[in-house]
């Protein structure tokens, strides 16, 4: 169960999309027409379509012909770090005899999803044989189905597994009849939910599950039953677009800040002045003076010296429109939410980082486990019906973990850009790259790709900064709440790997473990309505927490789920000049606004959030030369700290906000809708900027009565507009 235990001892000791838009969402859910009364939920013969039943609506799933999931079986429990990656053994007992191609791999490519699970690519010609192969491996436990969205191209894993709600007050025999009659067992209970449990079918198996689940969902004695989907959330990658749009060049990189020499790169800094969702002004300030910043250096000096202008000088009277959530002068009006708890439901967090070391909540409770301390990973499946067994106690990285991480990272700086394309260029990105794309832009391309998929595996941990960091002798970075804790919560594996039921026991768990605020800067997963059940329950149950959650990086008019949850707040992005950020989803369902960071906007670079990164520990780099520049997204050379965008962000920055708030609810007197009212009062349009393109979609949506007329513009982009962190603070004093 402590497998990760000694890493983390020796990361503390060695002292780190959708991921510019991480967690990624791909997609907003659209359904089709309610299915009629009389209609059975079951696919048929003749029904070739595959879906399963969200509010009694058939959500359609494709099957991905050319890709195939695997189960490993279990590695012997292990303290080294010298473990080898199952996924990698696969990926070399495949390829083996296969041909290669001049400008490519091989005709397989495995990814993980996990520790547990994998992802293997295929060419469409030799799918039978390399099934065969799959099934032969001695680790291999099964073979499972990849799915997709109609309009996607997420992976959705099909597991034996169904998340089965019964309703209440039925009786264990009425249980074990409906069981028994589905041909099914019992895997385990669902911590936190009673009458939640996971089973699966005896005589089902592959698609058929789909079958099982919309079957139950027919019986009156049951709430709910969803396939326990597997997804990966990140395994997305618009290949065309990045490289048309040059995104992720060579050259795009260059136009970061430079240093003026490297005798700085190892020195700390006070980043408070680049931080310009919690004080826009100096950023902009600085900006005005282009021509005179010539390094990150000279960068930083600007920052200074305007910050101590304006300290001096009454900032309400710039001329600058504000598009920041002014926290520093609610920092002056509050405790920065001393004595709050916010859980971070995330992936990776290291809470090792020394900007997050001091804001960590120590867990007490009646039921925790023996070595449960600060959180718990939920990432990785297990079948034990003891608590303290599913699971993990430490949310930061595995030894596996750590070498598939560490081997991704290298190979970008070790492998020629022929290796490097031979390595990472699968069969089905080849097929969509342009003849006319250089093997060196490809490659740069690879890299950077790479590199920052790598950084945002650690979403947790950049999320946990925005929320609550607390730099060392104020040089770092600053959370919208730095006196506020941190309770990590870990529900995603590696590639944005995530089971249905891992999330649902992800929430109860820090309901129970006396989180105030949860955030969920997570989305584009597949509702369920056993999810939407789960956090019926846990808002119920619980008055006065406060869920947040971002409304997804779509750009599409509806928020994603779980933000479209009733009782949870949807929060969309703005950037640094006060426009909707591009791809934040607006319209129904969106409660407000908060900077989330654009690194497409005038202000380049600087235009992202910066925050707490993973990349930064010396065991990431040994074998390899100090960067000499900063690479990918990181402020710093080592990824220390990184530049990011996405409703992942502007999520978290709000239940800073709100940690702010009940850091001055004086015994705790004001529930969740109060909480919410006050929020969405004291937040507005000043510095909100709606461009021509939406006001003409605006209108056009008006005409075609898509939306009411009663329903503003601005409503319609930003909500209740920008929080205002000072003001809503204020308001809850008195």
């Amino acid at each position: 169960m402590n497998h990760k235990r000694t890493v983390s001892g020796i990361l503390l000791a060695s002292s780190i999309l959708a991921f510019t838009n991480i967690l990624p969402f791909t997609t907003s859910i659209r359904f089709n027409s309610p299915v009629s009364a009389q209609t059975t939920e079951t696919q048929t013969e003749t029904d070739n379509q595959l879906f399963y039943i969200y509010k009694g609506q058939r959500i359609p799933l494709t099957q991905q012909k050319d890709t195939i999931a695997v189960e490993f079986k279990a590695l012997p429990k292990t303290r080294s770090r010298s473990v080898n990656p199952l996924y990698l053994q696969l990926e070399k007992d495949l390829q083996t005899g296969t041909r290669t191609r001049s400008r490519g791999n091989s005709q397989v490519q495995v990814q993980p999803l996990g520790e547990s699970y994998a992802v293997v690519t295929l060419t469409g010609n030799s799918n039978t044989n390399f099934q065969k192969k799959i099934q032969n491996q001695k680790y291999v436990k099964t073979a499972l189905p990849v799915l997709t969205r109609t309009d996607s191209q997420d992976t959705i894993v099909l597991p034996n597994e169904i998340v089965l709600s019964f309703k209440p007050n039925i009786s264990d025999s009425e249980k074990e009849s409906i069981l028994r009659q589905n041909n099914l067992e019992i895997v385990r209970p669902l911590r936190f939910f009673p009458n939640v449990y996971i089973v699966k079918s005896t005589t089902a198996s592959g698609t058929a599950i789909l079958n099982v689940a919309n079957q139950l969902n027919q019986i009156k004695a049951v709430n709910s039953a969803s396939p326990n989907f597997l997804q990966s959330i990140s395994n997305s990658i618009d290949i065309d677009n990045d490289l048309e749009s040059g995104a992720w060049s060579t050259e795009s990189i260059k136009k970061q800040p430079k240093d003026a020499a490297n005798s700085g790169n190892n020195r700390t800094k006070d980043y408070l002045g680049l931080q310009w969702h919690l004080n826009s002004v100096p950023l902009k300030q600085c900006l005005q003076k282009r021509q005179q910043i010539s390094s990150f250096d000279s960068l930083q000096n600007c920052l200074q010296q305007q910050t101590a202008k304006n300290k001096q000088s009454n900032l309400a009277k710039s001329t600058l429109p504000r598009t920041d959530l002014r926290v520093t002068e609610a920092w002056k009006n509050s405790n920065g939410g001393k004595g709050v708890v916010v859980a971070v439901i995330d992936s990776l967090i290291q809470y090792n980082h020394p900007d997050l070391r001091d804001s960590l909540y120590k867990v007490e409770a009646p039921d925790k486990c023996p070595l449960e301390e600060y959180g718990w990973d939920f990432s990785e499946p297990s079948n034990s019906k003891e608590p303290c067994s599913i699971g993990d106690s430490d949310t930061r990285m595995s030894p596996l973990e750590l070498n598939i991480l560490r081997r991704k990272l290298q190979d970008t700086f070790k492998l020629s850009d022929k290796e490097l394309i031979k390595r990472y260029v699968t069969p089905r990105m080849k097929r969509r790259i342009k003849s006319s794309v250089s093997e060196k832009r490809l490659a740069d391309y690879l890299r950077n790709r790479i590199r920052s998929q790598i950084g945002s595996e650690f979403h947790g941990t950049l999320v946990s900064g925005v929320i609550a960091a607390k730099p060392q002798n104020k040089t770092g970075m600053w959370g919208v709440a730095p006196n506020a804790k941190i309770l990590p919560v870990r529900v995603f594996g590696l590639n944005g790997s995530i089971f249905t039921s891992s999330y649902i026991e992800a929430v109860g768990y820090a309901a129970n473990r006396g989180a105030d605020v949860i955030n969920l800067s997570l989305g584009a997963m597949l509702p369920t309505d056993v999810e939407e059940l789960a956090f019926s329950q846990i808002l119920q149950q619980n008055p006065k927490l406060v869920v947040v959650a971002s409304s997804g990086n779509s750009n599409y008019r509806s928020v994603a789920y779980p933000s479209g949850y009733s009782g949870v707040l949807s929060v969309g992005a703005s950037n640094l000049q006060g426009n909707r950020a591009p791809y934040s989803n607006f319209g129904q369902g969106l409660d407000v606004i908060a900077p989330g960071g654009d690194l497409s906007s005038e202000a380049g670079w600087l235009g992202g959030i910066p925050t707490t990164g993973g990349t930064w520990m010396d065991i990431f780099w040994r074998g390899l030369a100090f960067p000499k520049s900063r690479w990918s997204k990181t402020v710093d050379y080592k990824g220390k700290y990184w530049w990011m965008q996405g409703t992942s962000f502007s999520s978290p920055a709000v239940a800073g906000v709100v940690a702010l708030m009940k850091g001055e609810d004086t015994g705790n007197q004001l529930n969740r809708v109060q909480l919410i009212d006050i929020l969405k009062s004291t937040a507005g349009y000043q510095g909100l900027n709606i461009s021509e393109k939406e006001q003409k979609q605006y209108r056009t949506l008006v005409d075609k009565r898509a939306i009411p007329d009663s329903v503003t513009n601005k409503q319609f982009f930003f909500g209740s507009g920008l929080i205002n962190a000072d003001a809503a603070v204020r308001a809850v004093k008195k």
